[in-house]
Formats: C-alpha cells, structure tokens, sequence
C-alpha cells in the first residue's frame, strides 16, 4: 500500500463492495484511518495482558473497561471522525498496557511475544505501527474475515457496554469476555476452527449485553410504551439531540426544562418519546427528520444547535450553515466541534449548547404529522392476548423482522417497496434506524394492531428475540424456527454485526442480510454460515416475498 492508502471495508457502503482505498465512504480520511488502525492495535495489546492477568487469577485494573468500550466503540463508522481525539486515546492505551505489563511482571506472569503486546508505544513509530496494524496484517482471507468479523462485533458490543454502563449497569464477564477475544484475534497462530468459536462466542455475549442495556434502559426510564411521536415543529428555538445515548438527553431535557427552549430527537434517538421517565417533560416536542444519512439537508432547517452523543456523523459540507453549531459527547468526535465531557457525578454540563439556542430560530417545518412506536417487549407482552389470538385466528400469518440500518444507496429502497407489497395480514417488527424507510407509511392494522412494530434502537432488537422466545414458549414450539417469524435484516455498521451474531447464537436461521453481504465475509466464513445458518443475502421483492413470506 502507498503513502496515502488505507484499507477499511467495515461498513456496508464500502467501496466497490471490498474495500476502502484512499478515502472512507463515510468521509474518514487515510490518515484517521490509520490512527484508528494503530488504536484497535493498542486495544488488542490491553486486552491481552487483561486476560493473561485474569487467567492467572491475578486483580487487573478498573480502567480496562472503560479504556476497551470506549476505543472500540471510537472506531464505529461514523462516530469519531477526530484525529486529536483518537490519539488521547493511543495515548492512554499505551500507558495503560504499561501498568498492566508491570503487573504482569509482579506476578511472574510469561505474556506472548504478539507484536500489540511488545509494542512499546514510542510516538515517533506511530504511523508505522498503525500501518503494521491494518486489516490486511493478515494475509489468509479466511483467518482475516474470521478476526475481522469478531472485532467488529466487538465494537457493536463495546457501544451497547457503554449505554448501559452510563446508567450504572456492569457486567465483569462481557468485560473478561471482551478481553479474551482480543487475545484470540491477536494471536497470530489463532487457528480456524478457535476463530469461529470466538465468532460464535461473541454473539452468545452480544445476547447478553443488549440483556444488560435492556436492563439499564428500563430500570431508569421504565418500559417503553405505545406513543405517537410529532414529526411537525413548534414556535419555540430548538436543540436536535441525535445518537443513542439515553443519559444525555435526559440531563438536556432536565437543564432545558423552563428555558423556553424545546429539544428534539434526530434519528436513533427517536424512541427516547417512548420511556415514560423522558417523554413526560411536555418542552420533548417531538421527532425531526429522517435516518442518519439525511442529515446535511435536514440540519439546514433545523436552525438550532445539534448535539451528537454517538454515531452516526455525516461531515459536513465546506458551506454548511449548520457546522459551527454542532456539538459531541462520549465516544463521537469531530475536528473543529466543541465535545462536551462528563462531569465527576457523570453527568454533562449543556448550559453552552443551550444559550446558543436562545439565540437560533425555531426550526423550519419540513412535515406533519405523527408516527407510532414503544412496541419493545414488554409493550408486545401487554397486547400478547390479541397478538395470540390474531395468529391463532389466521389475522396474522407472519412476523417479518426488518430491524437494523438505513442507509444512502438507492439500493435501499428495496426495504420501502418490500413493506409496501407486503400481505396485509403480514405484521413488520422493527428497531434501528432502518424502520425510516417505512415508518411513516401507511400500512394500517390488523384487528387494532399496528402492522409496523418498533421497538426502538438497534440494541432493541433484543425485544425481538425475546418475543421470539415467548410465542415458542406460548406455541409449544420445538424450535424458534418453527415459529412465523422471517429475518429480513437490513444493515450498515458495526451494532448491526452484533445483533446478526446474537440472533445467530440464539440459533435463529435462514436470515436474510442486505441490501449487500459484507465484505469482510471471505468466501469461505461464508460457505460456513451459509451450510450451518442458512445465511443469505436479498434478490428481488418479488421473489424474496415468495421465499419468506410465501
């Protein structure tokens, strides 16, 4: 590779549909590309010597949590876009794998001579090292695809770690787990059949850390619950809240409270108006705009200051009017924005993102109306009778789950046209921000139920498998492939990855993954899948119609 190349092909829209070369789809540069390279390689050298420590039965360090959950969940597509950022972060990898080395040490403990471990973080190597540390530092596809695939998972699980980790919910085995598969993956002699149980392994603790935020979610905020959600404007200055991160806009709506300043979610944060503890502060007007990849246009109108407290960033153009008013918290991050930090109580400090608004517009109207959601578990628990009795009956035929990830290519719009043509005695169960598509459609009822369920977020797909698991329970199943459920899964980043590996580990199969299969999935791994899972990608709607629904 030259001076300037890169290689990435983590997300969807990669390019060519194998790789990014000279510039990220998503706008990263080779330069952050290559940061972000030699921070997976620090993280993989601190989850190392972590699990050799805990192997041995020796005490690590606190910081090891937070160190993995935040680097891993830094490097999502589009989440940190921030150089300066991302290398604090090399930065306090590298002492942090010194401190661990030295206990280590202490405790007469032999480490393996991997190059993330002997690495000894002299700045001056940085852009080598990151460099040694690319994708491609394996050169067997199959064993490539196999770590790819995990660390990707991983990354999918660090982000749900750290929502839910934020809200005061901890969970040592994910961490010990996590530590263990960076070790797995850094192994340069890791053999397949070792990489495929990690893969597997990965998924069955992917179950239990959507398990974990489930928890913390509903355990501050209550349990989501039937809401219609404003998609117009009022009179007032506004703040448009994106991302996923429930903390953050519950201190912005207690901070905003009073103020004359209304907020708004953007994108995966639409299902905040679904927790009772969120949606009864009356200045939460409503929901503005689309999916994440909408945004340059919709910002425009906004008028007001946008905070982003995840991913999904899309760089602005040059001329944006929006992009000095843009903030971002946790692991998001981008070059020139102000990020605003947790406070020693955890919570974060948003008096600057408010007196900005006071002095904004209110937002420009650009539609009307009102969309229906809150259908995560314990909604679908309440209505379970009808549900029951509607399949019973026949009103209901099937369930097709269309969870995951919208996204930019025309492609996409297979998802829309795929709802629309569905039977209408065919009910859609959704989470993730790939239910834009069809959310605001009028797709109507069946004996009172809505034909489009969301559940929520991405991690919310977890309310799927667990109401899977009661209409097995309910149905007297065998199997939950027995049951009326198809997968037909559209997907984009990394969270994604995790909630496949999830549903794959709960042991649902013939899921159907789109609008294209990874990149990182070499022929081989897919051969694998195909033969165990029955893991497929998408055709026509015509013809998929036939095959999942019938």
């Amino acid at each position: 590779m030259t001076e300037n190349q890169m290689f990435c092909f983590q997300c969807q829209e990669t390019a060519k549909g194998t790789g990014c070369t000279v510039k990220g789809v998503c706008g990263k540069t080779a330069e952050t590309n290559l940061w972000q390279d030699l921070l997976l390689g620090v993280v993989r050298g601190v989850g190392t010597v972590d699990h050799y420590l805990k192997k041995a039965g020796k005490a690590s360090l606190p910081e090891v949590e937070s160190f993995i959950t935040d680097a891993l969940f830094s490097t999502i597509t589009n989440a940190n876009f921030d150089d300066t950022s991302i290398l604090n972060k090399v930065t306090n990898g590298i002492l942090l794998k010194k401190q661990l080395m030295d206990l280590a040490a202490k405790a007469d403990i032999s480490l393996p001579d991997w190059q993330e471990v002997r690495w000894g973080g002299d700045e001056d190597d940085y852009a080598e090292e990151g460099k040694r540390e690319g994708i491609l530092r394996n050169e067997d596809p199959d064993l490539r695809s196999l770590k790819e695939l995990t660390v990707l998972g991983l990354k999918g699980m660090a982000a749900y770690y750290e929502h839910a980790s934020r809200l005061g919910e901890h969970n040592p085995d994910i961490i010990n787990f996590m530590s263990e598969a960076l070790c797995t993956i850094s192994d340069p002699d890791a053999s397949m059949e070792t990489l495929l149980n990690c893969v597997l392994a990965t998924g069955k603790y992917g179950v239990d850390v959507m398990a974990l935020l489930d928890k913390a979610n509903t355990g501050v905020y209550g349990n989501p619950e039937l809401t219609k959600v404003n998609i117009g404007v009022g009179k007032n200055p506004g703040i448009l809240i994106s991302g996923h991160d429930l903390k953050d806009i519950e201190d912005l709506l207690k901070q905003t409270e009073g103020t004359g300043v209304d907020v708004y979610t953007h994108g995966e944060m639409l299902p905040a108006h679904y927790y009772p503890q969120l949606k009864k502060y009356k200045h939460l007007v409503g929901n503005y705009g689309n999916a994440w990849w909408k945004q340059k246009e919709e910002f425009e109108t906004f008028n007001g200051p946008i905070v982003f407290t995840t991913n999904c960033i899309v760089p602005p153009s040059p001329k944006a009017n929006y992009k000095d008013r843009v903030f971002t918290t946790n692991s998001a991050g981008f070059p020139g924005w102000k990020h605003i930090e947790a406070g020693v109580d955890g919570h974060k400090d948003f008096s600057e993102v408010i007196a900005l608004a006071k002095q904004c517009a209110a937002p420009t109207e650009i539609e009307t109306g009102e969309i229906v959601g809150g259908f995560a578990h314990a909604q679908v628990f309440a209505l379970a009778d009808k549900v029951v009795e509607a399949v019973k009956s026949g009103a209901i035929r099937k369930f097709v789950v269309m969870g995951g990830c919208d996204g930019r290519m025309k492609s996409r719009n297979y998802y829309e046209e795929f709802a629309l043509k569905l039977p209408k005695d065919v009910v859609i169960l959704t989470s993730g921000c790939a239910k834009f598509k069809y959310n605001k459609l009028a797709l109507g009822d069946i004996n009172g139920i809505p034909r489009v369920l969301d559940a929520g977020q991405c991690n919310d797909s977890y309310s799927w498998a667990v109401v899977a698991l009661k209409l097995k329970e309910i149905f007297g199943a065998n199997d939950i492939n027995e049951l009326p459920i198809a997968f037909n899964i559209a997907w984009y980043e990394q969270k994604a990855v995790i909630v496949l590996l999830a549903l794959l580990s709960l042991g649902v199969k013939n899921i159907h993954i789109g609008p294209t299969l990874p990149a990182f999935v070499s022929e081989g791994v897919l051969k694998v899948l195909v033969e165990n899972f029955g893991l497929g990608g998408i055709t026509t709607v015509e013809d998929d119609l036939k095959r999942m629904v019938g």
